[in-house]
């Protein structure tokens, strides 16, 4: 094995069994394949580490880390670090921060961040500070320092290091220059941080306040820290505030998500019909999803139809609604129209029509199209055309469909023969190297851009 090469595959999720196709394998009874390719000389991580976590579960931890112990060897910080969780799951603390240890003075951030979370659950605080205090610019230990600190008595501290990163007029740690308009904290997260530092003093008005003075730089991945502060706070009144107004989006969703909780959907309506006025765009897709959840589908059809959008997830979101209202007829009309003005790529228009024809229980016209258009989007057409015959219950008549000798088939492939018992079959294809040359790729027609997917 090679620490390289094992990092590759596990990043790329080629050459190897993904992760959830392994725990699909254990889930049929298919243990033995599982454990072979796990133990393999040219081992496969997915399969070991569910190999691995199964007799784990169980209270046989020197079995599963035996498994690991050829990945943990090579050097591979992955490895170590399920070797170390299963260690400390087991009650074997101290082993598991022995083979931490290392890899943490070595310079590996992951490992410096986990050998001090293990410590501070170990009740050993004290040292999980000490070790991450000096790295409180780096956005991922100072977020592990803030976890780790809890109890210590020591959040004073950490808050003034906080304040002290965030302080109006610090030189931009990019130029230098205090006066730097675009200049941010370092770490991003340090405001985030030091409100929840503050709230866990209670003191959480103070965290209000600094997320308010920074909250226009503070949202990151769909999440909104003030919304979610005033939340847990039941601050609703400051909530609505704060969810007014332009580059509000994830506030506006937050409110709209609590009041549907609370069982007031026209409450989280209005919020969403509000936002439209400074988002034309998520705005009402979300209102469209609420309205469909609650079993207004005539009138989430009906906002998605006023966005006139021919942007892809739009027209997805339009053609969904309308299927589940059994109006996909009215969605191959309204794709006719689209495919008139020439503006969307043949895989585009094969994956909408085809979807469109099985909602409307015409698959098996789907499928002959599939079979005898030069324009239906090359291999990207046939992955999604097995995908619809297995879900309709025809994986025999999907597997055709698909190309081992193409890397963006296997998985599907995989999983289909897997689905039908062919489990090692099914993991002799997903392992094969990739070719070194390409399959040929079809002639484009005269109103053909390529067949791969536009973006």
């Amino acid at each position: 094995m090679d620490a390289a090469v094992l990092d590759r595959r596990t990043r790329t999720h080629d050459e190897c069994v993904p992760p959830d196709l392994a725990d699909r394998l254990l889930a049929l009874g298919h243990a033995d394949v599982v454990r072979a390719q796990a133990v393999a000389e040219d081992g496969d991580w997915f399969c070991a580490r569910a190999w691995a976590r199964w007799p784990a579960g169980r209270g046989r931890s020197e079995e599963a880390l035996e498994v690991l112990a050829p990945y943990v060897g090579t050097g591979w910080w992955t490895a170590a670090a399920e070797a170390a969780r299963l260690l400390e799951e087991a009650g074997r603390g101290e082993e598991a921060l022995g083979l931490v240890r290392p890899f943490a003075r070595g310079g590996e951030r992951l490992a410096l961040r986990h050998l001090a979370l293990s410590l501070a659950r170990c009740g050993r605080g004290e040292e999980a500070h000490a070790l991450l205090i000096p790295h409180v610019a780096d956005w991922l230990l100072a977020e592990a320092l803030v976890e780790a600190s809890a109890g210590l008595g020591r959040d004073e501290e950490i808050a003034t290091l906080l304040e002290a990163r965030i302080v109006a007029g610090r030189p931009c740690v990019r130029c230098g220059s205090a006066e730097c308009a675009g200049r941010d904290p370092e770490p991003f997260n340090a405001v985030a941080l030091l409100a929840a530092v503050r709230e866990r003093q209670e003191r959480t008005d103070e965290a209000v306040e600094a997320l308010r003075t920074y909250g226009g730089s503070l949202v990151v991945d769909n999440r909104d820290p003030l919304a979610e502060l005033l939340i847990r706070h039941d601050r609703v009144d400051e909530l609505r505030a704060h969810a007014a107004g332009e580059d509000r989006e994830e506030a506006a969703r937050h409110l709209a998500e609590l009041l549907e909780a609370r069982g007031d959907v026209e409450g989280a309506i209005e919020v969403y019909r509000r936002q439209t006025e400074y988002d034309p765009w998520h705005a009402p897709a979300l209102l469209a999803r609420l309205l469909a959840r609650h079993g207004r589908d005539a009138e989430a059809v009906e906002v998605v139809r006023a966005m006139n959008s021919a942007e892809d997830w739009i027209v997805d979101l339009l053609y969904e609604l309308l299927a589940a209202e059994g109006r996909a007829g009215e969605g191959l009309a309204h794709l006719d129209a689209l495919e008139a003005r020439g503006a969307w790529e043949p895989w585009e228009l094969f994956r909408l029509r085809a979807r469109l024809l099985a909602a409307c229980g015409r698959l098996d016209e789907a499928v002959e199209e599939a079979r005898t258009s030069s324009g239906s989007g090359g291999p990207y057409a046939a992955e999604e055309m097995a995908r619809l015959l297995a879900d309709a219950g025809r994986p025999e008549e999907a597997v055709p469909f698909l190309d081992a000798d193409r890397p963006e088939h296997r998985r599907t492939l995989g999983l289909l023969l897997i689905e039908r018992g062919r489990a090692e079959e099914a993991v002799t294809l997903l392992r094969a190297p990739r070719s070194t040359t390409p399959p040929p790729e079809p002639e484009p027609g005269p109103a053909d851009h390529g067949d791969c997917p536009p973006f």
